[in-house]
């Protein structure tokens, strides 16, 4: 049995463990099982991303704007990962003083409880600032780094890295730094952003973007393999998706479409989850999401 001096140390060194959780902005690993998806090699990770037939992978939008979780952070991830599998694409910025951070607008306004632009901020001034969710309301989550955000995704889930400022070389550095390759991808816009990822590490993974017949043939023209990739195609069901979906699924490649821009907009969710189970009826084998809790659901 513990006398009362007993419990006040015990009390104060819970209180203490918790403050430096908070200072991270890292969330404790919950209670609750975590859906994760692990690979011990990248050559595993690349069977698990090959086309298979009625395969069907949710990627996560900025993490999540569900469950009133900040997008680009650690805990909206987590939060997604207690209901289902997920991947994540996620939007890295560069602070004053080069640090690389999880914001995705170029201003701070709607997505933290500060103003102006990024670029004007160091990260200590950053570390100052909360989270926004996705109605305004300032969360208790702090801003993460992109080296925290890849050190808790290890043996949990895929970060998928969108351009936005930070220069290639600067990525490609980070993701060597943490020997990443089994859980990190980037995305490419177009051959030479490819061409140079490759020439960094020919294992890199790519989310690549091909969304029409002359993005195809410059793909097809460059000679870059097609084992180490999935093709983003678009943001909504149309009939030229089956050309791609045709070629794409002859070479063993998962085709995304996202539908962030489109369906996630749809005013009920029995709209939206009927349209997330259209996507892969028509052949997708991805599907990126502001709401991937609600995708989850829509295809169990």
């Amino acid at each position: 049995m513990l006398n009362d001096t007993q419990k006040i140390i015990m009390l104060k060194k819970g209180i203490l463990l918790i403050t430096m959780w908070a200072g991270l902005n890292v969330l404790p690993t919950s209670a609750q099982t975590l859906h994760t998806v692990n690979f011990k090699t990248v050559e595993q990770m690349y069977e698990y991303f090959r086309y298979a037939p009625d395969k069907k992978i949710i990627s996560g939008h900025r993490g999540t704007i569900e469950k009133g979780m900040p997008e680009n952070s650690i805990a909206a991830m987590q939060a997604v990962l207690e209901y289902t599998p997920a991947i994540f694409e996620i939007d890295p910025r560069l602070t004053k003083d080069s640090v690389p951070v999880m914001v995705h607008d170029a201003t701070l306004d709607r997505t933290t409880s500060g103003s102006g632009k990024l670029s004007n901020y160091n990260w200590t001034d950053l570390q100052k600032l909360k989270l926004k969710d996705h109605q305004g309301n300032v969360t208790k989550y702090g801003i993460n780094t992109l080296d925290e955000m890849i050190e808790w995704a290890k043996g949990k889930t895929i970060l998928n890295l969108d351009k936005k400022d930070l220069p290639m070389e600067m990525t490609a550095e980070i993701i060597r730094k943490h020997d990443a390759y089994a859980w990190v991808w980037v995305t490419v816009h177009n051959v030479e952003q490819a061409k140079f990822y490759l020439r960094k590490n020919p294992k890199q993974y790519l989310s690549m973007h091909i969304k029409d017949a002359q993005a195809l043939q410059a793909f097809k023209d460059s000679g870059l393999p097609y084992d180490r990739m999935i093709v983003y195609i678009g943001p909504e069901i149309k009939d030229d998706n089956q050309n791609m979906y045709t070629f794409f699924k002859q070479k063993g490649v998962l085709c995304m479409i996202s539908t962030a821009p489109t369906y996630d907009k749809l005013p009920s969710e029995e709209q939206r989850a009927d349209k997330y189970r259209a996507v892969f009826v028509d052949g997708a084998g991805v599907i990126e999401s502001d709401l991937p809790i609600e995708v989850g659901k829509a295809i169990q």
